[in-house]
Protein backbone atom coordinates (compact mmCIF):
# COMPACT_ATOMS: atom_id res chain seq x y z
CA UNK A 1 0.00 0.00 0.00
CA UNK A 2 1.21 3.55 -0.69
CA UNK A 3 2.17 6.08 1.91
CA UNK A 4 -0.48 8.80 2.02
CA UNK A 5 0.97 12.31 2.32
CA UNK A 6 -0.11 15.87 1.74
CA UNK A 7 1.17 17.60 -1.38
CA UNK A 8 3.67 19.52 0.74
CA UNK A 9 4.93 16.37 2.45
CA UNK A 10 5.30 14.65 -0.93
CA UNK A 11 7.20 17.65 -2.32
CA UNK A 12 9.64 17.36 0.59
CA UNK A 13 10.61 13.86 -0.60
CA UNK A 14 12.51 15.32 -3.55
CA UNK A 15 16.16 16.12 -3.03
CA UNK A 16 17.64 19.56 -3.78
CA UNK A 17 19.48 17.90 -6.66
CA UNK A 18 17.08 15.52 -8.36
CA UNK A 19 15.26 14.51 -11.56
CA UNK A 20 11.48 14.53 -12.09
CA UNK A 21 9.35 13.27 -14.96
CA UNK A 22 5.78 14.45 -15.52
CA UNK A 23 3.25 13.75 -18.28
CA UNK A 24 2.12 16.15 -20.94
CA UNK A 25 -0.55 18.74 -20.09
CA UNK A 26 -3.64 17.25 -18.45
CA UNK A 27 -1.64 14.41 -16.87
CA UNK A 28 0.32 16.80 -14.65
CA UNK A 29 -0.40 16.75 -10.87
CA UNK A 30 -1.50 20.30 -9.97
CA UNK A 31 -1.35 20.33 -6.14
CA UNK A 32 1.98 18.51 -6.12
CA UNK A 33 3.59 20.84 -8.68
CA UNK A 34 2.38 23.90 -6.79
CA UNK A 35 3.79 22.45 -3.56
CA UNK A 36 7.15 21.97 -5.28
CA UNK A 37 6.96 25.63 -6.25
CA UNK A 38 6.84 26.62 -2.59
CA UNK A 39 10.36 25.26 -2.10
CA UNK A 40 13.29 27.58 -2.76
CA UNK A 41 16.19 25.30 -1.89
CA UNK A 42 16.76 23.74 -5.31
CA UNK A 43 20.35 23.15 -6.38
CA UNK A 44 19.79 21.24 -9.62
CA UNK A 45 16.28 19.94 -10.24
CA UNK A 46 15.74 18.75 -13.81
CA UNK A 47 12.09 18.39 -14.83
CA UNK A 48 11.11 16.52 -18.00
CA UNK A 49 7.65 17.40 -19.35
CA UNK A 50 5.65 19.04 -22.14
CA UNK A 51 2.72 21.42 -22.65
CA UNK A 52 2.62 22.81 -19.13
CA UNK A 53 -0.94 22.97 -17.75
CA UNK A 54 -0.32 23.96 -14.12
CA UNK A 55 0.42 27.44 -12.77
CA UNK A 56 3.28 26.98 -10.33
CA UNK A 57 6.29 28.98 -9.15
CA UNK A 58 8.48 25.90 -9.51
CA UNK A 59 9.95 26.81 -12.89
CA UNK A 60 10.82 30.35 -11.81
CA UNK A 61 12.98 29.09 -8.93
CA UNK A 62 16.78 29.23 -9.20
CA UNK A 63 18.27 25.78 -9.70
CA UNK A 64 15.24 24.40 -11.58
CA UNK A 65 15.73 23.38 -15.21
CA UNK A 66 12.64 22.54 -17.28
CA UNK A 67 13.08 20.47 -20.46
CA UNK A 68 9.90 20.65 -22.53
CA UNK A 69 8.99 18.51 -25.52
CA UNK A 70 6.11 20.80 -26.53
CA UNK A 71 5.64 24.51 -25.84
CA UNK A 72 2.18 25.75 -24.89
CA UNK A 73 1.28 29.25 -23.66
CA UNK A 74 2.69 28.62 -20.16
CA UNK A 75 5.96 27.18 -21.50
CA UNK A 76 6.42 30.18 -23.80
CA UNK A 77 5.62 32.63 -21.02
CA UNK A 78 8.23 31.01 -18.77
CA UNK A 79 10.83 31.06 -21.54
CA UNK A 80 10.10 34.70 -22.39
CA UNK A 81 10.17 35.63 -18.71
CA UNK A 82 13.70 34.33 -18.25
CA UNK A 83 13.05 30.92 -16.68
CA UNK A 84 15.50 28.10 -17.38
CA UNK A 85 13.40 26.39 -20.08
CA UNK A 86 14.83 24.38 -22.98
CA UNK A 87 13.08 22.71 -25.90
CA UNK A 88 13.72 19.02 -26.63
CA UNK A 89 12.83 18.26 -30.29
CA UNK A 90 10.86 15.02 -30.42
CA UNK A 91 7.56 13.87 -31.78
CA UNK A 92 5.01 12.61 -29.26
CA UNK A 93 5.69 8.94 -30.05
CA UNK A 94 9.32 9.37 -28.96
CA UNK A 95 8.44 10.83 -25.56
CA UNK A 96 8.30 7.34 -24.02
CA UNK A 97 11.71 6.11 -25.24
CA UNK A 98 13.31 9.45 -24.33
CA UNK A 99 11.87 9.32 -20.82
CA UNK A 100 13.16 5.78 -20.38
CA UNK A 101 16.63 6.98 -21.37
CA UNK A 102 16.41 9.92 -18.95
CA UNK A 103 15.03 7.60 -16.23
CA UNK A 104 14.06 10.33 -13.72
CA UNK A 105 14.40 9.27 -10.10
CA UNK A 106 10.90 10.59 -9.41
CA UNK A 107 7.86 10.14 -11.63
CA UNK A 108 4.63 11.96 -10.83
CA UNK A 109 1.16 12.03 -12.37
CA UNK A 110 -2.43 12.90 -11.59
CA UNK A 111 -5.19 10.28 -11.61
CA UNK A 112 -8.83 9.99 -10.68
CA UNK A 113 -9.60 8.85 -7.15
CA UNK A 114 -9.08 5.10 -6.50
CA UNK A 115 -12.11 2.91 -7.20
CA UNK A 116 -13.37 0.22 -4.85
CA UNK A 117 -10.72 -2.19 -6.13
CA UNK A 118 -7.83 0.24 -5.74
CA UNK A 119 -7.49 1.22 -9.41
CA UNK A 120 -6.66 4.87 -10.15
CA UNK A 121 -7.75 5.82 -13.66
CA UNK A 122 -5.14 7.88 -15.53
CA UNK A 123 -8.02 10.20 -16.41
CA UNK A 124 -7.15 12.59 -19.24
CA UNK A 125 -3.71 11.35 -20.30
CA UNK A 126 -2.13 8.09 -21.41
CA UNK A 127 0.55 9.52 -23.69
CA UNK A 128 4.15 8.38 -23.42
CA UNK A 129 4.56 8.09 -19.65
CA UNK A 130 2.52 5.00 -18.68
CA UNK A 131 5.39 2.52 -18.86
CA UNK A 132 7.83 4.82 -17.05
CA UNK A 133 5.33 5.44 -14.26
CA UNK A 134 5.11 1.69 -13.72
CA UNK A 135 8.87 1.22 -13.91
CA UNK A 136 9.41 3.92 -11.29
CA UNK A 137 6.86 2.29 -8.99
CA UNK A 138 8.54 -1.11 -9.32
CA UNK A 139 12.08 0.20 -8.72
CA UNK A 140 13.05 0.53 -5.02
CA UNK A 141 15.59 3.22 -5.93
CA UNK A 142 12.97 5.39 -7.61
CA UNK A 143 9.78 7.09 -6.46
CA UNK A 144 6.27 7.10 -7.95
CA UNK A 145 4.10 9.94 -6.66
CA UNK A 146 0.42 9.96 -7.64
CA UNK A 147 -1.99 12.80 -6.96
CA UNK A 148 -5.43 11.19 -6.90
CA UNK A 149 -8.10 13.85 -7.41
CA UNK A 150 -11.82 13.33 -7.07
CA UNK A 151 -12.30 16.18 -9.59
CA UNK A 152 -10.63 14.30 -12.48
CA UNK A 153 -12.80 12.03 -14.67
CA UNK A 154 -12.56 8.25 -14.57
CA UNK A 155 -11.78 7.08 -18.10
CA UNK A 156 -10.84 3.71 -19.57
CA UNK A 157 -8.37 1.93 -21.79
CA UNK A 158 -9.00 -1.11 -23.95
CA UNK A 159 -7.88 -4.74 -23.89
CA UNK A 160 -4.32 -5.17 -22.68
CA UNK A 161 -3.95 -1.41 -22.26
CA UNK A 162 -5.47 -0.80 -18.84
CA UNK A 163 -5.65 2.94 -18.40
CA UNK A 164 -5.00 2.89 -14.66
CA UNK A 165 -2.44 2.40 -11.89
CA UNK A 166 -3.20 0.23 -8.88
CA UNK A 167 -2.55 1.65 -5.44
CA UNK A 168 -0.14 -1.23 -4.81
CA UNK A 169 2.14 0.15 -7.55
CA UNK A 170 2.26 3.62 -5.98
CA UNK A 171 4.89 4.78 -3.47
CA UNK A 172 3.24 8.04 -2.36
CA UNK A 173 -0.45 8.90 -2.76
CA UNK A 174 -1.60 12.50 -2.49
CA UNK A 175 -5.36 12.95 -2.25
CA UNK A 176 -6.76 16.18 -3.65
CA UNK A 177 -9.80 17.86 -5.16
CA UNK A 178 -7.89 19.79 -7.80
CA UNK A 179 -9.71 20.11 -11.13
CA UNK A 180 -7.96 19.80 -14.50
CA UNK A 181 -7.15 22.94 -16.43
CA UNK A 182 -10.20 23.70 -18.55
CA UNK A 183 -9.97 25.57 -21.80
CA UNK A 184 -12.64 28.25 -22.27
CA UNK A 185 -15.95 26.57 -23.04
CA UNK A 186 -17.38 29.51 -24.95
CA UNK A 187 -15.75 29.41 -28.38
CA UNK A 188 -15.20 32.61 -30.30
CA UNK A 189 -17.29 32.70 -33.46
CA UNK A 190 -15.33 31.46 -36.48
CA UNK A 191 -14.06 34.02 -38.93
CA UNK A 192 -15.09 34.03 -42.57
CA UNK A 193 -11.64 32.59 -43.36
CA UNK A 194 -12.14 29.76 -40.84
CA UNK A 195 -15.52 28.92 -42.38
CA UNK A 196 -14.12 28.88 -45.90
CA UNK A 197 -11.21 26.63 -44.94
CA UNK A 198 -13.55 24.25 -43.11
CA UNK A 199 -15.94 24.11 -46.05
CA UNK A 200 -13.08 23.25 -48.39
CA UNK A 201 -11.82 20.57 -45.96
CA UNK A 202 -15.11 18.75 -45.35
CA UNK A 203 -15.32 17.94 -49.06
CA UNK A 204 -12.72 15.25 -48.23
CA UNK A 205 -14.88 13.76 -45.44
CA UNK A 206 -17.74 11.68 -46.85
CA UNK A 207 -19.72 9.36 -44.62
CA UNK A 208 -17.73 6.46 -43.24
CA UNK A 209 -14.29 8.05 -42.99
CA UNK A 210 -12.23 7.84 -39.81
CA UNK A 211 -11.08 11.23 -38.55
CA UNK A 212 -8.13 12.67 -36.68
CA UNK A 213 -8.45 16.27 -35.66
CA UNK A 214 -6.88 18.74 -33.27
CA UNK A 215 -7.79 21.90 -31.43
CA UNK A 216 -8.40 25.40 -32.70
CA UNK A 217 -10.93 27.43 -34.60
CA UNK A 218 -10.56 25.57 -37.91
CA UNK A 219 -10.90 22.01 -36.48
CA UNK A 220 -13.82 23.26 -34.35
CA UNK A 221 -15.56 24.64 -37.42
CA UNK A 222 -14.92 21.39 -39.31
CA UNK A 223 -16.50 19.45 -36.42
CA UNK A 224 -19.47 21.84 -36.43
CA UNK A 225 -20.05 21.39 -40.15
CA UNK A 226 -19.84 17.61 -39.85
CA UNK A 227 -22.12 17.55 -36.79
CA UNK A 228 -24.74 19.69 -38.53
CA UNK A 229 -24.37 18.08 -41.97
CA UNK A 230 -26.12 15.14 -43.57
CA UNK A 231 -23.18 12.73 -43.45
CA UNK A 232 -22.28 10.42 -40.60
CA UNK A 233 -21.07 6.93 -39.74
CA UNK A 234 -17.68 8.47 -38.89
CA UNK A 235 -14.88 7.01 -36.82
CA UNK A 236 -12.48 8.82 -34.50
CA UNK A 237 -8.82 7.89 -34.12
CA UNK A 238 -7.17 11.03 -32.80
CA UNK A 239 -4.15 11.84 -30.67
CA UNK A 240 -6.16 14.50 -28.83
CA UNK A 241 -9.84 14.32 -27.89
CA UNK A 242 -11.47 17.75 -28.00
CA UNK A 243 -14.84 19.46 -27.58
CA UNK A 244 -15.28 19.03 -31.33
CA UNK A 245 -14.96 15.26 -30.96
CA UNK A 246 -17.58 15.34 -28.19
CA UNK A 247 -19.86 17.40 -30.44
CA UNK A 248 -19.68 14.74 -33.15
CA UNK A 249 -20.54 12.03 -30.62
CA UNK A 250 -23.50 13.99 -29.27
CA UNK A 251 -24.79 14.58 -32.80
CA UNK A 252 -24.88 10.82 -33.37
CA UNK A 253 -22.30 11.03 -36.14
CA UNK A 254 -19.76 8.59 -34.67
CA UNK A 255 -20.11 4.85 -35.28
CA UNK A 256 -16.45 3.67 -35.36
CA UNK A 257 -17.55 0.86 -37.65
CA UNK A 258 -14.90 1.14 -40.36
CA UNK A 259 -11.61 0.60 -38.57
CA UNK A 260 -8.73 -1.78 -38.98
CA UNK A 261 -8.51 -1.98 -35.18
CA UNK A 262 -10.53 -0.72 -32.20
CA UNK A 263 -13.98 -1.20 -33.70
CA UNK A 264 -16.83 0.47 -31.88
CA UNK A 265 -14.82 2.99 -29.81
CA UNK A 266 -13.18 6.33 -30.39
CA UNK A 267 -9.45 6.16 -29.71
CA UNK A 268 -7.27 8.87 -28.20
CA UNK A 269 -4.17 9.29 -26.04
CA UNK A 270 -5.15 12.49 -24.18
CA UNK A 271 -8.05 14.92 -23.85
CA UNK A 272 -7.89 18.69 -23.51
CA UNK A 273 -10.87 21.00 -23.57
CA UNK A 274 -13.69 22.46 -21.53
CA UNK A 275 -15.03 21.40 -18.14
CA UNK A 276 -18.09 20.16 -20.05
CA UNK A 277 -15.86 17.79 -22.04
CA UNK A 278 -14.28 16.39 -18.87
CA UNK A 279 -17.71 15.79 -17.34
CA UNK A 280 -18.87 14.03 -20.52
CA UNK A 281 -15.80 11.78 -20.52
CA UNK A 282 -16.34 10.67 -16.90
CA UNK A 283 -17.24 6.96 -16.84
CA UNK A 284 -17.78 7.05 -20.63
CA UNK A 285 -16.72 3.85 -22.38
CA UNK A 286 -17.33 5.25 -25.86
CA UNK A 287 -13.78 6.63 -25.73
CA UNK A 288 -10.64 4.54 -25.12
CA UNK A 289 -7.41 6.12 -23.90
CA UNK A 290 -4.38 4.22 -25.21
CA UNK A 291 -0.61 4.86 -25.04
CA UNK A 292 0.72 7.19 -27.70
CA UNK A 293 2.94 4.49 -29.21
CA UNK A 294 -0.29 2.68 -30.15
CA UNK A 295 -2.50 5.61 -31.15
CA UNK A 296 0.18 7.36 -33.21
CA UNK A 297 1.79 4.34 -34.84
CA UNK A 298 1.62 5.02 -38.60
CA UNK A 299 0.72 1.42 -39.45
CA UNK A 300 -2.17 1.50 -36.95
CA UNK A 301 -3.38 4.79 -38.41
CA UNK A 302 -3.14 3.34 -41.93
CA UNK A 303 -5.19 0.28 -40.88
CA UNK A 304 -8.27 2.48 -40.54
CA UNK A 305 -10.47 2.46 -43.61
CA UNK A 306 -10.43 5.82 -45.43
CA UNK A 307 -8.49 7.71 -42.77
CA UNK A 308 -8.63 11.51 -43.02
CA UNK A 309 -6.21 13.49 -40.85
CA UNK A 310 -6.52 17.22 -40.18
CA UNK A 311 -3.55 19.29 -39.03
CA UNK A 312 -2.49 22.93 -39.10
CA UNK A 313 0.57 24.83 -40.25
CA UNK A 314 2.16 28.25 -39.99
CA UNK A 315 3.77 28.36 -43.44
CA UNK A 316 4.54 26.27 -46.52
CA UNK A 317 6.95 26.72 -49.45
CA UNK A 318 6.48 25.70 -53.07
CA UNK A 319 8.38 22.45 -52.52
CA UNK A 320 5.62 21.49 -50.07
CA UNK A 321 7.76 21.78 -46.97
CA UNK A 322 5.70 22.68 -43.89
CA UNK A 323 6.69 24.83 -40.91
CA UNK A 324 4.19 24.15 -38.13
CA UNK A 325 5.92 24.63 -34.78
CA UNK A 326 8.30 27.60 -35.11
CA UNK A 327 8.04 31.28 -36.02
CA UNK A 328 11.14 32.90 -37.56
CA UNK A 329 13.13 29.97 -36.15
CA UNK A 330 11.88 30.51 -32.59
CA UNK A 331 10.01 27.68 -30.88
CA UNK A 332 6.24 28.23 -30.74
CA UNK A 333 4.74 24.80 -30.05
CA UNK A 334 6.20 21.39 -30.90
CA UNK A 335 6.14 18.48 -33.30
CA UNK A 336 3.53 16.55 -31.34
CA UNK A 337 1.87 13.83 -33.36
CA UNK A 338 1.24 15.74 -36.58
CA UNK A 339 4.04 13.95 -38.41
CA UNK A 340 2.69 10.52 -37.44
CA UNK A 341 -0.77 11.31 -38.79
CA UNK A 342 0.58 12.89 -41.97
CA UNK A 343 2.84 9.87 -42.57
CA UNK A 344 0.27 7.27 -41.49
CA UNK A 345 -2.36 8.59 -43.86
CA UNK A 346 0.19 8.47 -46.67
CA UNK A 347 0.54 4.68 -46.51
CA UNK A 348 -2.80 4.02 -48.25
CA UNK A 349 -4.10 5.67 -51.42
CA UNK A 350 -7.64 5.81 -49.95
CA UNK A 351 -6.44 7.89 -46.99
CA UNK A 352 -6.03 11.65 -47.08
CA UNK A 353 -3.93 14.04 -45.01
CA UNK A 354 -5.12 17.65 -44.89
CA UNK A 355 -2.94 20.53 -43.72
CA UNK A 356 -5.08 23.60 -43.16
CA UNK A 357 -3.94 27.21 -42.87
CA UNK A 358 -5.11 30.73 -43.72
CA UNK A 359 -3.38 32.08 -46.80
CA UNK A 360 -2.14 35.27 -45.09
CA UNK A 361 -1.24 36.88 -41.77
CA UNK A 362 -0.40 40.43 -40.70
CA UNK A 363 2.89 41.39 -39.07
CA UNK A 364 3.86 44.94 -38.13
CA UNK A 365 0.86 46.19 -40.08
CA UNK A 366 1.97 44.42 -43.27
CA UNK A 367 -0.01 41.65 -44.98
CA UNK A 368 2.16 38.61 -45.62
CA UNK A 369 1.62 35.29 -47.36
CA UNK A 370 1.85 31.99 -45.49
CA UNK A 371 2.63 30.31 -48.83
CA UNK A 372 6.13 31.40 -49.80
CA UNK A 373 8.50 30.70 -52.72
CA UNK A 374 11.21 29.53 -50.31
CA UNK A 375 12.02 29.69 -46.61
CA UNK A 376 14.64 32.07 -45.27
CA UNK A 377 17.67 31.26 -43.10
CA UNK A 378 16.85 29.69 -39.76
CA UNK A 379 13.57 28.09 -40.84
CA UNK A 380 12.87 24.78 -39.12
CA UNK A 381 10.93 22.25 -41.19
CA UNK A 382 8.25 20.26 -39.34
CA UNK A 383 6.92 18.12 -42.19
CA UNK A 384 9.09 17.12 -45.16
CA UNK A 385 7.79 17.70 -48.68
CA UNK A 386 7.47 14.01 -49.52
CA UNK A 387 4.89 13.43 -46.75
CA UNK A 388 2.52 16.22 -47.74
CA UNK A 389 -0.78 15.36 -49.44
CA UNK A 390 -3.41 18.16 -49.45
CA UNK A 391 -3.00 21.81 -48.48
CA UNK A 392 -6.21 23.69 -47.67
CA UNK A 393 -6.71 27.47 -47.50
CA UNK A 394 -9.77 29.70 -47.78
CA UNK A 395 -9.09 29.89 -51.54
CA UNK A 396 -9.28 26.14 -52.21
CA UNK A 397 -7.21 22.96 -52.03
CA UNK A 398 -3.91 21.87 -53.56
CA UNK A 399 -3.27 18.12 -53.93
CA UNK A 400 0.52 17.82 -54.02
CA UNK A 401 1.26 14.09 -54.10
CA UNK A 402 2.80 13.05 -57.39
CA UNK A 403 3.38 16.61 -58.64
CA UNK A 404 6.72 18.06 -59.72
CA UNK A 405 8.11 21.03 -57.81
CA UNK A 406 6.92 23.33 -60.61
CA UNK A 407 3.44 21.82 -60.52
CA UNK A 408 3.38 22.07 -56.73
CA UNK A 409 4.24 25.75 -56.94
CA UNK A 410 1.48 26.34 -59.48
CA UNK A 411 -1.08 24.43 -57.37
CA UNK A 412 -0.11 26.35 -54.24
CA UNK A 413 -0.19 29.69 -56.06
CA UNK A 414 -3.80 28.94 -57.01
CA UNK A 415 -4.83 28.75 -53.34
CA UNK A 416 -2.66 31.64 -52.15
CA UNK A 417 -3.94 35.16 -51.69
CA UNK A 418 -4.21 36.67 -55.21
CA UNK A 419 -1.79 39.46 -54.25
CA UNK A 420 1.05 36.97 -53.89
CA UNK A 421 0.37 34.60 -56.78
CA UNK A 422 2.66 36.20 -59.36
CA UNK A 423 5.74 35.78 -57.15
CA UNK A 424 4.86 32.16 -56.44
CA UNK A 425 4.30 31.39 -60.12
CA UNK A 426 7.63 32.97 -61.04
CA UNK A 427 9.37 30.81 -58.41
CA UNK A 428 7.55 27.73 -59.72
CA UNK A 429 8.82 28.51 -63.24
CA UNK A 430 12.40 28.74 -61.97
CA UNK A 431 11.95 25.40 -60.16
CA UNK A 432 11.19 23.50 -63.38
CA UNK A 433 13.22 20.33 -64.01
CA UNK A 434 14.36 20.16 -60.38
CA UNK A 435 16.09 23.54 -60.31
CA UNK A 436 16.05 25.97 -57.38
CA UNK A 437 13.16 28.44 -57.06
CA UNK A 438 15.60 31.06 -55.71
CA UNK A 439 16.65 33.64 -58.37
CA UNK A 440 20.33 33.75 -57.35
CA UNK A 441 21.53 30.45 -55.95
CA UNK A 442 24.71 32.05 -54.62
CA UNK A 443 22.73 33.27 -51.59
CA UNK A 444 22.00 29.73 -50.52
CA UNK A 445 24.16 27.93 -47.99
Amino acid sequence: MPTELTAEQAAARLQATDTLGIPLGPGQPPAFLRALGERDDWTDLRVYGALLAVLTELFNRPGVHYLSGFYGPLDRALRDGGADVDFVPADFRRFGPLLRRQSPRVMATVTAAPDADGWCSLALHAGGTVDELRRAGADPDRLLIVEASDAFPRTYGLGEHRHALHVDEIDILVRSSEAPLALPGGEAPPSDVDRAIAENAVAYMPSGVTLQTGIGSIPNQIATLLAEGEGGDFGLHSEMFTDGCMRLHRAGKIANAHKGQFHGVSVTTFAFGSAELYEWLDDNREVAFLPVEVVNAPHVIADNERMVTINGALAIDIHGQVVADTIDGGQFSGIGGAEDFVAGAGLELSDRSLICLPSTYTKDGELRSRIVPWFGPGAVITTPRHHVDVIVTEHGTAELEGLTVRERGEALAAIADPRFRDGLLAAAERAAKGRSPVPDRTILL
